[in-house]
């Protein structure tokens, strides 16, 4: 029987490390804080946006949100993205997404200055990540699957890694901050044969592909480490993850559960990425 290890603890010391970093900023009179970007109000961008705010203010961050109207025009999105990115006070900034369909990220993240991008939305920052430059901004949730293997002490260099899900926000930042610690890594998608083969030869498994529950028992090998990234409703409509937690936690010696696992421990990276930055912008 395997142990659920909780974001909690890890979001917990994060914070008193990050409010002792704020405390000797603000001794030097700079106030380090975020601007959201929020276009129209998504319950799930509004539920995301309390936890930012509680975890910035926690630890003596200054955060604005800059809601914009639903149908606000390509060019009014870019004018008061410009006005954040020109204010001297502001030192990181959070895009919602996705984008209404009127607005089009790949013009957008061209906008957003890569130096202010606390969540990898600039290709600037993912080319960071890509050649291992620690001056960018990995995306907050991988980073924070990172900072909890690291708080528990989970090897991961020469370890099997698999990644469940290829995309920019998970899978593929995923992929390379493993790399960066040395692991062997597997990326896994919707067209990988044998699937349940492939990830049950991992001592670490990261679940990032969007389907509830998917993961069993079966994909698991025994005494692997599985995060799990997935936000998904079961059938009962709560929130689940993408691994069957009951059934893996046979198997996996640790497992983080949703809720009360990775998510929990991503807004401390948004505030630590919005500290990094104000140093960055102070030459400090």
């Amino acid at each position: 029987m395997g142990e659920i290890i909780k974001g909690k603890p890890v979001a917990d010391k994060m914070t008193d490390d990050l409010t002792a970093e704020v405390a000797a900023l603000n001794a030097k009179g700079i106030t380090p804080k975020l601007t959201i970007v929020r276009v129209g109000a998504r319950p799930d961008d509004l539920a995301y946006e309390k936890g930012a705010l509680s975890k910035c203010q926690k630890v003596g961050l200054a955060t604005e949100v800059k809601e914009l109207p639903l149908d606000i025009t390509q060019d009014d999105f870019i004018a008061e993205l410009r006005k954040i990115n020109n204010d001297s006070n502001v030192h990181g900034i959070l895009i919602f997404r996705p984008l209404p369909k009127q607005l089009s990220e790949e013009v957008i993240k061209y906008e957003i200055a890569p130096e202010k991008d606390i969540d990898c939305f600039s290709p600037v920052n993912a080319a960071k990540l890509l050649e291992g430059d620690k001056s960018g901004f990995p995306p907050c949730t991988p980073t924070a699957v990172i900072e909890i293997l690291k708080y528990y002490n989970v090897p991961m260099e020469g370890k099997k890694a698999v990644v469940l899900g290829r995309s920019m926000v998970v899978g593929k930042p995923a992929t390379l901050l493993l790399l960066n610690e040395n692991a062997t890594v597997t990326i896994c998608h919707s067209r990988t044969k044998d699937l349940p083969k492939v990830v049950s030869e991992a001592d670490i498994v990261v679940a990032g592909i969007g389907k509830a529950k998917m993961v069993k028992a079966d994909f698991i090998k025994e005494g692997a480490v599985v995060m799990d990234v997935g936000i998904n409703l079961d059938e009962n409509g709560n929130l689940c993850g993408d691994v069957d937690t009951e059934a893996c936690v046979e198997k996996a010696s640790l497992i983080t559960p949703v809720p009360g696992g990775v998510g929990s421990v991503t807004t401390s990276i948004l505030a630590k990425h919005v500290i990094k930055a104000c140093k960055a912008l102070n030459n400090l």
